[in-house]
This record gives C-alpha cells, sequence and structure tokens, in this order.
C-alpha cells in the first residue's frame, strides 16, 4: 500500500490517499472508493477503515489485479468544521456550498476521434478528460478538493461514493445505464431502495465521473461509446451509526464486489438484491409545511400505501398537521430531530411510479 498526500490550501494534513495493487496503465483495471465526502456521515470511514486491512492483507498475499483507490475520508474541510462543538460537515460554512454538489462536466471534453473500437473510444475520452481537467485552475480550498477527487476519480471502471443519510435504511443512487449491472453492489450493502436517475440535479460526484458517458454516447450515437465509469452512491446507513460489526460485514462485502469484478482474486458473490429498483422521482419525499415537534406513526422499513399517516407536526402553542404518504411504497430514510419548519424534509418513501410533483433538482441539499 502506498500512502499519497495531497495538499489543500488551510488545510492541516491535507487528503490522504491509499493506493493499492499495480497500476492502471499496467493492471488496465481501476477501482475508487471514497468516504465522508459529507464529513459528518461516518460509517463509511469506518467500513474503509476495515477495508484497508482487508485490502492489505490481500496484498500481502498477491491477490490484488487491479488499481485500487481508497479515500476514508474525503473532506478534511468539513472535519475541521467543529466551531460551534458539533462537527458540521455537509455544507462548507464559509460559501454555504453543499460538498457533494458542483463537480466539474466532463460531458464535453474537447475534439475527439472516435468510432466503432470501444476500447479505443474509452482511452481518447480519458485522455481528453484529463486533459480538460489539468487545464483547469480551481481557486480556494473546496474547489482545488472537489478538483482533486473528480481527478484521482474520473477514469476509474468502478467509483463507490459511501454516504449516510440521517437515519435511514442502506440504500444507493444510480444511473438507469448502469442498472442492473450494479446489482452485486446494491446487494453487497442490503440495500432496502435503489433509486434510478440520469441526472438527480446540483451535479453530485457519482454523476460527474459515470454520467459524460451517457451524455457522450447520445451525442455521437454513430460510436461505440459503454458506460465506462459504473459510480454509485452508497447510502450505508444512518448518520451516527458507527457499529464495528456491521461495518465488518459490510467491508467485507465490499470486498466481494472487488472480487467478482476482477480487481482483487477471490470468489466474489453476494446474497441475493431484496428490493426493486425504482425511479428517483418516483421517490415521495414527506415535507412538513409547518413548524413544530413530529410525532412518526411508522418505523423505518415500514411498507406504506398512499394515505397513511407517517407523522404528526404538533405545534406545541396550537394545533396538529397530519403527514401522509403522497405514495405507496417503503419508508426508508426519515428525521432523527423530532422538529419540522415549511419545506423541511422528514421522511422519504420508494414509489414505483414517478410523481409529478418530483420536478426539477430530485434531491435536496
Amino acid at each position: 500500500m502506498d500512502r499519497i498526500i495531497h495538499e489543500l490550501p488551510g488545510v492541516a494534513g491535507g487528503l490522504s490517499v491509499l493506493r493499492f495493487g499495480p497500476p492502471a496503465a499496467v493492471s488496465g483495471r481501476k477501482a475508487y472508493l471514497q468516504a465522508g465526502l459529507h464529513a459528518d456521515e461516518f460509517p463509511g470511514m469506518l467500513v474503509l477503515h476495515i477495508l484497508t486491512r482487508l485490502l492489505t492483507e490481500a496484498e500481502a498475499r498477491g491477490r490484488i489485479t487491479g488499481e485500487i483507490l481508497l479515500v476514508p475520508q474525503a473532506n478534511p474541510i468539513g472535519l475541521t468544521q467543529t466551531a460551534t462543538g458539533f462537527l458540521f460537515g455537509r455544507f462548507e460554512t464559509v460559501s454555504g456550498q453543499n460538498f457533494n454538489r458542483g463537480y466539474a462536466d466532463l460531458s464535453d471534453p474537447g475534439p475527439l476521434e472516435l468510432g466503432a473500437d470501444a476500447a479505443a473510444n474509452v482511452a481518447a475520452i480519458r485522455a481528453a478528460m484529463g486533459a480538460k481537467l489539468d487545464a483547469m485552475q480551481p481557486q480556494g480550498a473546496l474547489e482545488i478538493l472537489r478538483h482533486r477527487l473528480l481527478t484521482l476519480a474520473h477514469d476509474a471502471d468502478l467509483v463507490l461514493d459511501l454516504h449516510a443519510d440521517n437515519q435511514a435504511e442502506p440504500h444507493l443512487y444510480i444511473g438507469p445505464a448502469l442498472w442492473p449491472e450494479a446489482q452485486d453492489i446494491a446487494a453487497a450493502i442490503d440495500a432496502r431502495a435503489v433509486l434510478l436517475a440520469e441526472i438527480s440535479g446540483g451535479h453530485p460526484f457519482d454523476e460527474a465521473c459515470s454520467g459524460p458517458w451517457w451524455a457522450l454516447a447520445a451525442r455521437h450515437p454513430d460510436a461505440a461509446i459503454p458506460p465506462a465509469c459504473l459510480a454509485t452512491t452508497l447510502e450505508m446507513g444512518s448518520n451516527d451509526d458507527v457499529d464495528p460489526a456491521r461495518a465488518e460485514d459490510q467491508a467485507a462485502a465490499l470486498l466481494r464486489v472487488l472480487e467478482g469484478r476482477g480487481f482483487v482474486e477471490g470468489p466474489g458473490g453476494q446474497a441475493p438484491l431484496t428490493c426493486a429498483a425504482t425511479p428517483l422521482d418516483a421517490m415521495a419525499q414527506v415535507k412538513s409545511p409547518v413548524t413544530g415537534l413530529v410525532a412518526y406513526h411508522c418505523r423505518l422499513g415500514d411498507t406504506l400505501r398512499q394515505g397513511d399517516l407517517v407523522a404528526t407536526v404538533i405545534d406545541p402553542l396550537g394545533g396538529e398537521t397530519q403527514l401522509r404518504a403522497e405514495t405507496s411504497g417503503r419508508l426508508f430514510a426519515r428525521h432523527s430531530q423530532p422538529y419540522a419548519w415549511p419545506g423541511r424534509v422528514l421522511g422519504k418513501i420508494a414509489g414505483a411510479e414517478p410523481l409529478q410533483t418530483r420536478t426539477g433538482d430530485l434531491l435536496t441539499d
């Protein structure tokens, strides 16, 4: 294992990247895994800490056959935001920007000569993407961090961005062009929801890696352009759920993904996936129209029918407002802080049919 430190202005210690296996230029394969892009989402950091040990053992046995990059703490800026006595890692406090939005658009990397040879097209596109990134001159720690992470990941075959929701079951976000190929990844985290969207809004990290491939394929219909980067956001559970036993299981499952995909010698294999993939614009967000205390009437994992009572928002000085399910489906996420205000998302229901209310940016900040 090699440890590489990338300096960031004003951030002591910089960004640490752990590299395993032969370089992609030699092996022809590259995987990139990161955690903690939202610095206050903790389970993935522990999972990659454990996976580092598993990969170190595999490397000692000569089992690693492709280049693997791990970034267990992808947001050293957010990890410093503790002035209030509580780590605040979703947004940069200086700019108010979400750390997982605003990544560079590589869908137009410059002039390309493309044809019927898919492998040659992939190599040409990756070279053009790399040249475009090299030409950029990001300013400030946040832009430099975004640029560095995308530079590390843009030419990978597999990109896993580990997150967690406030209070949630494991689930993942992925582009339709990458499904059902990614079923092994969903099964690895025992996903209870798989949410499909080509464009979710705000240009998050995983779509900055995978989206250019289907955009280029649409722009060059006569060329052979495969979805050469399988990138997905994995929500590993609840933000604060740092459970060593569960993290051990998840790290071992991700190792099996790497085995099954040829980055590590081994049997691979996962238990069957127990949920169906559904459109992201079919996911109902349970939003409060008022301010007050939140009393939930259902638990994570409950299967709801349209119209079911999800929560009541109680004004301690006034009345009560009932919040009902907009669609039928599984309640896979809700908020742990039982207080609402207008527009606050208190729950997420994975429905099957697109909703007229779900337009524009499908992800909330």
